[in-house]
């Protein structure tokens, strides 16, 4: 198939990529830049320029390909999550309406940790409001909407995602304990963070758009629920830093999310699906990859 793929440039997108090239699909790249053009067409893909919000992009792009694995999701403002969000259900609006009636894959990218604090979330659990969901929620619902006009959409819930290259949270941690002079953890660090390697992930990715059936729920989840705690040890140690309870404040806007206990499986994702993630998990990613080399 001809796959048209938006973040297709970003951290998850390019270890979809290859995945997808290794299964014989052809992919189309979104690239809102002269960088992220050049980046993919190193990588043999097919540039479609565009952006989340040039709608008539995404619906040609969408329209262009046999499926569609949309990755992409603003992260322009972090204190404009709500924003970002309403960009996220404008896209997945313009890709379903492109694939209406025509039975092709749509698959879409959702989160994991929005759910209701201290219980162990499962595919089967819509995600919405009443769970924590959030605006977030709103992009799933009305992704799924779409399986009523003829898309064979799923969603792909991603817990924290490590790896080499990884521009998220646990390199935000890392920073905020350089310049803090210590590693914390909220509380007593007992919360857990569930996580998923990069390239696991991307796996899974492809096996949703081969074999998710409509209305289909996938949890990326590689480990159900890593402490804190144990991950500003493995941070602690390798700056030399000592490991404290400090207050949610001392991490920012980050706290809010450093400090939720949202343990996901992903035992319905593995029996349906035959995947397994085989990476390394995070603490053993932080020990021995490359989230502390510095330039």
């Amino acid at each position: 198939m001809r796959i048209f793929l938006t973040g297709a440039s970003g951290f998850v997108g390019s270890a979809i990529v290859p995945e997808l090239v290794r299964a014989g699909h052809r992919v189309l790249g979104l690239a809102r830049s002269d960088a992220s053009a050049e980046k993919l067409a190193a990588a043999g893909v097919d540039v479609h320029r565009g952006s989340l919000t040039d709608l008539d992009s995404l619906r040609r792009g969408a329209a262009a390909c046999d499926g569609v694995i949309h990755c992409a999701f603003s992260h322009d403002d972090f204190n404009d999550y709500a924003g970002n969000c309403e960009k996220d259900r404008g896209a997945i609006e313009a890709l379903g309406s492109a694939l209406a009636g025509t039975d092709r894959p749509l698959v879409i990218t959702s989160g994991t940790v929005r759910f209701t604090p201290g219980r162990v979330v499962t595919e089967d659990e819509p995600l919405d409001a009443s769970t924590g969901g959030g605006p977030r929620a709103a992009s799933e619902q009305l992704a799924f909407s779409f399986a009523r006009r003829g898309v064979r959409v799923s969603s792909l819930r991603l817990p924290v995602v490590h790896g080499d290259g990884d521009p998220g949270f646990v390199p935000m941690l890392i920073e905020i304990a350089r310049k803090a002079g210590r590693s914390g953890y909220i509380g007593d660090g007992e919360n857990r963070w569930p996580a998923v390697h990069r390239l696991d992930a991307a796996r899974l990715f492809v096996l949703a758009l081969e074999k998710a059936p409509a209305g289909a729920r996938l949890h990326a989840v590689g480990e159900e629920g890593v402490p804190t705690r144990d991950i500003a040890g493995v941070i602690g140690r390798k700056l030399g830093l000592p490991v404290e309870s400090v207050p949610k404040e001392h991490f920012g806007w980050l706290g809010a999310i450093f400090a939720l206990d949202t343990p996901a499986s992903s035992a319905l994702t593995q029996a349906r699906f035959g995947w397994k993630p085989e990476r390394a998990g995070l603490l053993a990613d932080l020990e021995h990859g490359t989230y502390f080399a510095r330039a």
